[in-house]
């Protein structure tokens, strides 16, 4: 199985996944654990210009691509083929958030870039690998801002004002209306274990716990 956790910077996610991975080799499954952009030496590199560096949104989208094509082949889909579990710290629900909501660059564009770099097997364009479920924590930017203030040295997403997150949830939550089966939307604005026991709740509901 194959699940990924999305949120605007702030929401709490890099908590729970952490603790839905013990949880999991707890139970017996073989878990790996990674995130985007990043989660190979060549995709982290790649990781380290996107946050920092200045750029257009087109090559900003491209080399999230880039680095999307290098994890899948070299990580998720070997990962998945073993029958192991993946937790992904953001897939591609988080580019049409941040690039295509928050930057505002053409969907068109990022659905076409989706459908090439996530084809699977030799029928390309006839599947594309999505996570089994997607857990996306759900929180007011406001409030994902007075959470940061203070807590590290931004990368140039984090230290975007208020209304980009604005932009980035509105592209979040257009994608989980798109494909509501997968997603799951947990309310952030909670106390840690009240949002621990939605994500469990969340994973039971699909039966993967």
């Amino acid at each position: 199985m194959f699940i990924s956790f999305e949120g605007i910077d702030g929401a709490g996610k890099s908590t729970h996944i952490e603790g839905l991975a013990s949880v999991l080799r707890a139970r017996g499954h073989t878990v790996v654990l990674t995130r985007e952009p990043g989660g190979t030496p060549l995709a982290e590199k790649l990781r380290a210009l996107v946050l920092n560096e200045p750029m257009d949104a087109m090559t900003e989208a491209l080399l999230v691509f880039a680095a999307r094509r290098d994890h899948l082949q070299q990580v998720i889909e070997p990962a998945l083929a073993r029958g192991d579990v993946v937790l992904c710290d953001r897939y591609t629900d988080a580019t049409f958030a941040y690039q295509g909501g928050g930057r505002g660059f053409d969907l068109a564009v990022l659905q076409t870039l989706e459908q090439w770099v996530q084809a699977i097997g030799t029928q390309a364009g006839h599947a594309v690998r999505q996570p089994d479920l997607t857990l996306w924590f759900d929180l007011d930017p406001a409030i994902a801002a007075q959470r940061l203030a203070g807590a590290r040295v931004p990368d140039k997403f984090e230290a975007q004002p208020v209304a980009f997150f604005e932009a980035v949830r509105a592209g979040y939550a257009q994608r989980a209306a798109q494909d509501p089966q997968r997603f799951a939307r947990l309310e952030a604005n909670q106390t840690r274990d009240a949002v621990w026991a939605d994500v469990l709740a969340a994973v039971k509901a699909k039966g993967f716990a």
